[in-house]
């Protein structure tokens, strides 16, 4: 009561401080963010080749796409980037060509589209599809359902744009063709054949010690292929994570606690002024009560069988008769001990069938005409049909049954007591294994197979969450915050620092604005966000507050959009450098040498390979090697090949054999599927050939 009265006395002055507090606030973000109205790029998301793409109308497509999807609001703003600068690129090409759909052939294509051709409610008495009944149906909605109008209006506009897209690239597969000659090309890349004698001398028998790369060898690479470095802005980061997670003294302090209330106990009932016995978990009879009040999981009534328990426990858990204990077992997060409640013996059947039904029957499918006497005839001859000697009883369910099961050959899998209807019930649950024999029921007559039997188990389960207890916790955050303070005022000191206290520093390179996962911690745009930061600095460190603890990173470094640097890209070039003074250094040495001489000098030997071609320029022992093998298909028989720069290795090469496919006396079917193969890649690749040459501004990092 004394706080309540020192807070009352100082009311004036708390709203004082709350109210500048929140002045500062509002000051800060007109600061930072250009006003009030949160950040202002131009009131866009993005621009795509100056044509900006309106935040207004992202969000609405991101709330579009957050209803239909279950992904991450991160996952869901690239996805919805990803359209929108499609369909910006595309539509600007649509512009300049003029292609437009006209009102007459939205109709021809929503008449085309079978989610509307199908839907009886657009379809006349012949089961065509009318369009006045469905411009009738759009002239309703406008009118008295205005939300489910403008949801058509979105379709609408996908519609259309399908079509424009459609139309576009059709156009550019229009002027896509292959010849004759190219058909007979392509013929006999794939089908002439060439042997080859060869020697190989591997990259790999020059050690990488003995080639020296220089920095301004690396610089000069990146130069001459710019289009192989070209990086977008990246961050470095590290960090340390501090997990909130119950220590050995806290699961040992669960587990006595939950022993302490298997046994009945003592406890004083001041009501009653004596002492009365408490039922433990071993003793009790309202296990429901019991659970209810100690338990993190309540009483579960449902008879189980062994594939529905915890499969690392089934077995211990089954052999428990009723009454018996097992536990405290940790499963899943919580430590457990079950008690056996009740058994059944064989109380769960697993059975298939074949329904065949008739014409007035319960849920018969409306095409049905047979009779019942005919259904019954039916199900006579192929109950006579599953029951003979190596019959399969799936497959006569598949091609006869009526039932919804058919599809899985018959298989309705497990089920207990109650479930069917009490005919098919009765006959599961009183026949062996292997039994079939025909069962009326109010749905038709059943050929029923009992396939399997299980017992089943009610069993009652005592948890705890294995959770920190609060003395963890408040440990856990001092460490944290301790780790911070020091990284902080010693940036350089972080790898050391959390070296002496043993704990694991985790990298995470090339972080992109827009990412949102980090390896060990999942989603946590938060640290995306400060990294890119324009006031974060190389070296600082900031704590994050996590759903299950405190994560201490250190942004490490920057990457600016363009070419990478030396340091960045030394880990893709070194390799081919090296790979291009290894060559070099091999061809040198082998100058003027016929294929045994080098074989000889290198100790490698002389190999052969037959019925090569360009079309798979693989090679046996040797691998991919489409210049070696291209080099052999254009040469003469008995020739010898200089010394050529492989992708494993120098070659020397003669060709021992070649054979020539036969002329065929037409290739239209070749020049077919060379420009069918043409067209199949239009879409994609003239799509990415338009990204590529857009100027593409993306501000998604700044408003999500």
């Amino acid at each position: 009561m004394a706080i309540l009265e020192n807070i009352r006395k100082r009311t004036t002055v708390l709203i004082l401080i709350i109210g500048l507090a929140l002045f500062a606030f509002v000051i800060s973000d007109v600061l930072t963010r250009g006003g009030m109205g949160g950040p202002k790029v131009g009131s866009s998301v993005g621009e795509i080749n100056g044509e900006p793409i309106s935040i207004e109308e992202f969000r609405k497509s991101m709330e579009v796409a957050s209803n239909q999807s279950q992904a991450t609001s991160t996952q869901i703003v690239n996805a919805v980037w990803d359209r929108e600068v499609r369909t910006a690129i595309l539509n600007q090409q649509f512009e300049e060509l003029g292609l437009e759909i006209e009102s007459d052939q939205v109709l021809e294509l929503i008449r085309n589209n079978p989610s509307f051709a199908q839907n009886p409610q657009f379809q006349d008495e012949n089961g065509f599809f009318d369009d006045t009944a469905f411009l009738n149906f759009i002239a309703d909605l406008r009118v008295n359902a205005p939300q489910q109008y403008e949801l058509w209006l979105q379709n609408e506009i996908a519609l259309i744009q399908s079509a424009k897209e459609q139309r576009y690239f059709d156009l550019i597969r229009a002027g896509i063709g292959a010849t004759l000659q190219e058909g007979e090309l392509e013929y006999h890349l794939a089908n002439d054949r060439v042997d080859i004698r060869y020697v190989r001398v591997p990259y790999s028998s020059v050690p990488d010690s003995t080639i020296s790369v220089t920095k301004e060898e690396i610089a000069a690479y990146i130069k001459e292929h710019r289009e192989d470095f070209k990086q977008e802005a990246a961050r470095d980061i590290r960090y340390v994570f501090f997990e909130e997670k119950a220590s050995e003294a806290d699961e040992e302090a669960i587990r006595e606690d939950m022993q302490e209330l298997v046994g009945d106990r003592m406890e004083y009932k001041e009501e009653m002024d004596s002492t009365v016995v408490i039922p433990g978990f071993r003793t009790t009879d309202d296990m429901a009560a019991f659970l209810d009040r100690y338990s993190d999981s309540k009483y579960d009534t449902v008879y189980r069988a062994k594939n529905e328990l915890p499969a690392q426990f089934a077995d211990s858990l089954l052999t428990l008769q009723v009454g018996e204990l097992y536990g405290p077992y940790r499963d899943n997060g919580f430590f457990r001990i079950s008690r056996m409640m009740d058994k059944k013996e064989n109380g769960s059947v697993k059975a298939s069938h074949i329904l065949i039904t008739y014409e007035g029957a319960e849920r018969a499918n409306p095409q049905i005409t047979r009779s019942k006497e005919e259904a019954e005839e039916r199900a006579r001859e192929l109950l006579v049909e599953a029951r003979k000697e190596g019959a399969v009883f799936a497959q006569l369910a598949r091609e006869n049954s009526d039932g919804p099961s058919a599809p899985r050959g018959g298989d309705l899998g497990y089920f207990q007591e109650g479930i069917m209807t009490q005919k098919f019930n009765d006959f599961a649950f009183n026949n062996q294994i292997g039994t079939i024999d025909l069962v009326e029921t109010e749905f038709g007559y059943h050929i029923v197979k009992v396939d399997d039997k299980q017992d089943v188990v009610r069993l009652a389960t005592f948890s705890r969450a294995i959770e920190p207890s609060d003395e963890t916790i408040n440990g856990l955050f001092t460490e944290a915050t301790t780790f911070e303070m020091a990284v902080s005022e010693d940036k350089g000191g972080y790898a050391q620092k959390a070296s002496e206290k043993e704990y694991q520093v985790r990298p995470v390179n090339q972080l992109k604005a827009m990412d949102e996962n980090l390896p060990g911690l999942g989603a946590q745009r938060r640290i995306v966000q400060w990294a890119f930061n324009e006031e974060t600095r190389v070296g600082d460190v900031r704590r994050f507050d996590l759903n299950n603890g405190y994560a201490i990173a250190q942004l490490t470094a920057t990457h600016a959009e363009g070419l990478k640097s030396v340091e960045d890209a030394s880990v893709q070039v070194l390799p081919r450098l090296r790979k291009e003074k290894k060559a070099a250094q091999i061809i040198a040495a082998n100058q003027g040498k016929s294929m045994e001489e080098i074989a000889s000098s290198n100790s490698v030997v002389v190999s052969s390979a037959s019925a090569l071609n360009a079309k798979s320029p693989t090679i046996a022992g040797a691998g991919r090697e489409p210049l070696v093998v291209g080099t052999a298909v254009t040469m003469d028989p008995g020739k010898t090949s200089g010394l050529l720069e492989g992708e494993t290795g120098v070659f020397k090469l003669e060709v021992t054999n070649k054979e020539e496919a036969p002329a065929m006396e037409n290739y239209t079917p070749y020049a077919n599927n060379l420009q069918n193969s043409l067209g199949a890649r239009v879409t994609t690749e003239v799509y990415n050939a338009l990204r590529e040459r857009a100027e593409i501004v993306d501000n998604r990092s700044t408003f999500y």
